[in-house]
């Protein structure tokens, strides 16, 4: 790698090509969730056809936001991505208040649950990695082994990306090739191999029963009002498992050609996702039973809604490979939440640079490393994940980021109505598909999702709270924000 001149000013390199930019959004979207979220989603709605039904939706709403995204990240190919968008359309108090959240829960909350995803099913190897493998407590928090490993993930990751944008892409380019061709090859091998008549026949004769099941096995009917609400829930876990796709946008700087890049890795990373995410989900549905008991000690008796530890994927493994599969499954998830992280951690510290030029947020932040990446802004980000690992579970986590991320998505989409009408004439490389009727669904399913979380018995707390922090960004941002312009 070619290192800055001493005597040239840091500044961003054009290091990103299409398959760069590519490998970032399929990389930093493929982390753990689809190995494990299928589960939950099974014992909200408990048929295979509400399923399906959930990542189908899940598909068409990320798909939609990503070729509506596109007319704004074509319109201002800028360092900060969706800070900046919201900026743009918005003013600078929406924008403040979106680098707030993210900085606070949207990227470094998934950087941690992804880091704790990895440090789990690390201890599919190496044992010692457990959460209940406590080392020592933090007050009343415990820090198990887990956490530790976590935090070193976070740290290494960070140390990397601080080399370089061609160190990120190099590691990202290999570890989300890598997994790509897994994903593809466990859907083959599924279907070749694990192929289960009696699984098929349960799963398959009766489609749209829906059942919520919980903890002990316990199914109650669920219809009307109540399926709607439990598909809203379950759609936490998938549209996580979807999320990050926008991460390109922060690195607009750094990308070649970006009006067309950023338009055609958005649709081609989003549409290659989406497709994977649907075919594996059938594969677990060929192979295992989608009902099963919390008591059996069987992979086949467990089903995928009671799957140990919710590791689907892995029971899946197991049925086709054996005992050998859990270790298969346990390197490809350490790969792929390895270059999930990578990703994010690359492309979050863009935001905050930013913000930081705007004078909205640390001013120390606004500075390049010698490498021409934002150094400080990796390592405050990386501080925060870290310490955001010592606290609440994996599901907390995803409940805090998912209606923060959503939220702020419909509001970003809006953007795209608002510019057409202020500015009606500004240069657009790339038009929103479908518009206004895509976008605009997107708008309503995204705040139908929003509003669900928020009333739903399961969700409702952690989405207030998350809720909660987006509104405290309010007086920071009055009571600081000249404060940052001053320093």
């Amino acid at each position: 790698m070619a290192e800055p001149q001493p005597h040239s000013a840091p500044h961003f390199q054009r290091a990103l090509n299409l398959f760069d930019a590519t490998m970032l959004v399929t990389g930093s979207m493929i982390g753990s969730g689809i190995f494990i979220v299928s589960a939950d989603i099974a014992r909200q709605v408990g048929s295979t056809g509400w399923l399906l039904v959930v990542w189908l939706l899940t598909g068409f709403i990320t798909m939609a936001a990503a070729v509506s995204y596109g007319e704004l990240a074509a319109m201002f190919p800028k360092v900060g991505g969706q800070y900046v968008y919201l900026r743009e359309a918005f003013g600078r108090l929406t924008a403040f208040l979106y680098g707030w959240t993210l900085f606070l829960v949207i990227q470094t909350g998934v950087i941690a649950a992804v880091a704790v995803a990895f440090a789990k099913f690390t201890g599919v190897l190496v044992p010692w990695f457990s959460v209940k493998h406590e080392l020592f407590r933090i007050g009343s928090l415990p820090f198990s082994s887990v956490q530790l490993l976590a935090i070193i993930l976070i740290v290494g990751i960070t140390a990397l990306n601080a080399q370089g944008v061609r160190t990120g892409k190099i590691i990202q380019n290999v570890l989300s090739s890598t997994k790509l061709v897994a994903l593809a090859l466990l859907i083959i091998l599924g279907v070749a191999f694990g192929l289960n008549q009696e699984a098929i026949q349960l799963n398959f004769h009766d489609l749209w029963t829906a059942m919520r099941h919980g903890p002990t096995g316990a199914a109650v009917p669920i219809s009307g009002t109540t399926l709607v609400i439990a598909i809203g829930m379950a759609m936490t876990g998938s549209l996580f498992s979807s999320d990050s796709w926008n991460n390109i946008g922060f690195a607009g700087e750094e990308i070649q050609n970006p009006e067309r890049t950023l338009v055609r890795s958005l649709a081609i990373g989003t549409a290659i996702v989406t497709a994977l995410y649907l075919l594996i989900n059938v594969v677990y549905l060929l192979t295992l039973p989608l009902v099963g008991s919390p008591e059996a000690t069987t992979v086949a008796g467990r089903g995928i809604m009671y799957a140990q530890d919710d590791r689907v994927a892995t029971a899946v493994a197991e049925s086709v490979l054996g005992p050998a599969g859990a270790y298969v499954l346990a390197v490809l998830i350490m790969l792929s939440t390895f270059g999930a992280n990578n990703g994010i951690i690359l492309s979050g510290a863009r935001a905050y640079f930013a913000m930081a030029k705007d004078g909205l947020f640390f001013p120390g932040l606004a500075r390049l490393n010698r490498n021409g990446v934002p150094g400080r802004a990796l390592w405050a980000q990386c501080l925060w994940a870290c310490l955001l690992c010592l606290s609440g579970s994996y599901g907390e986590l995803l409940n805090y980021v998912m209606f923060s991320v959503i939220l702020f998505y419909a509001v970003t989409i809006v953007g795209i109505f608002v510019l057409r009408r202020t500015r009606p004439d500004a240069h657009r490389p790339y038009r929103a598909w479908g518009y206004p009727v895509i976008p605009g669904l997107y708008v309503l399913l995204a705040t139908a999702f929003c509003i669900i979380l928020l009333i739903a018995p399961d969700t409702a707390e952690f989405s207030r709270r998350g809720l909660g922090l987006v509104a405290l960004g309010l007086p920071v941002y009055f009571l600081f924000g000249r404060k940052f312009q001053r320093e």
